[in-house]
């Protein structure tokens, strides 16, 4: 069977470590790898039906992000340029995790990326946003994440906003780093919002109205609550039945707590 060209892809990076020159342990063994094949199958029916896209997993010649290496960066720009070479200047959205996430952030100055969704994303102070500045931004995090930081996601989205990105904080109550706790809603949220960013569905409107927020606008104007997101009509978590789907609202019965970062 002879394959379409592709009108747009979504690269899938995995999360890793901060160190680790070895290569990736191969199948099973991966399980930064193992928990995003639930994410590769769903965005994959998600976008189904339309036009040609390709989704595809980024692979990594080391498992660490090894400092100023930025290993998986240099994985992500490879396989952007691979499929440039491949099908052209088409839009890329990039989907990463933990240190994928970090990674799909770095990357984003690529040419061919239109935007990034961060899950449980890695985000250290001094971290460039330069790079983000034309794209759309989604970062969804734990509020109670003991890996990564969801008030360094938060600051993050401040940064890139000022640095002219369209951003938005969305924040998952009572759930953990690696997306077990809550899967069903993590992956629901995150294959509306590739095929939103694709332009192959409606972008929540709460998201889209978070995007429309002036730069200079703050951390909190610019997140929401999953609650305030859920196109599927869930049952509200407790302290948020009330919020509406505002930008600025959706912080509130839904605090981040501090992570304990990388």
């Amino acid at each position: 069977m002879i394959q379409r060209p592709p009108s747009a892809a979504v690269l899938i990076l995995h999360g890793g470590y901060e160190t680790g020159l070895a290569p990736p342990p191969p199948g099973p063994m991966n399980l930064p790898g193992l928990r995003m094949l639930p994410f590769v199958h769903g965005v994959t029916r998600a976008v189904r039906g339309g036009p040609e896209v390709r989704v595809r997993r980024v692979h990594y010649a080391h498992r660490g992000w090894n400092g100023t290496r930025q290993d998986p960066v240099d994985d992500a720009v490879r396989a952007l340029d691979r499929l440039r070479r491949e099908a052209g200047d088409i839009p890329v959205v990039l989907l990463g995790h933990s240190m994928g996430a970090r990674a799909a952030l770095h990357a984003a100055g690529h040419p061919l990326v239109r935007a990034v969704v961060g899950l449980a994303s890695w985000c250290p102070p001094g971290d460039p946003v330069t790079q983000l500045a034309g794209r759309d931004v989604v970062l969804v995090h734990s509020t109670r994440d003991r890996v990564t930081s969801p008030l360094a996601s938060q600051s993050l989205t401040a940064r890139a906003r000022r640095a002219g990105a369209r951003t938005c904080l969305v924040t998952v109550p009572g759930s953990d780093h690696a997306m077990l706790r809550r899967a069903p809603a993590w992956h629901h949220l995150t294959h509306t919002l590739v095929a939103g960013l694709l332009g192959l569905a409606p972008v929540p409107a709460p998201v889209e109205a978070a995007f429309g927020l002036p730069s200079g606008a703050s951390a909190a104007d610019g997140t929401l609550c999953l609650a305030d997101v859920d196109t599927r009509g869930q049952k509200k978590e407790r302290g948020t039945e009330d919020r509406t789907g505002t930008a600025g609202q959706g912080l509130r019965g839904c605090e981040v707590e501090q992570g304990g970062g990388r």
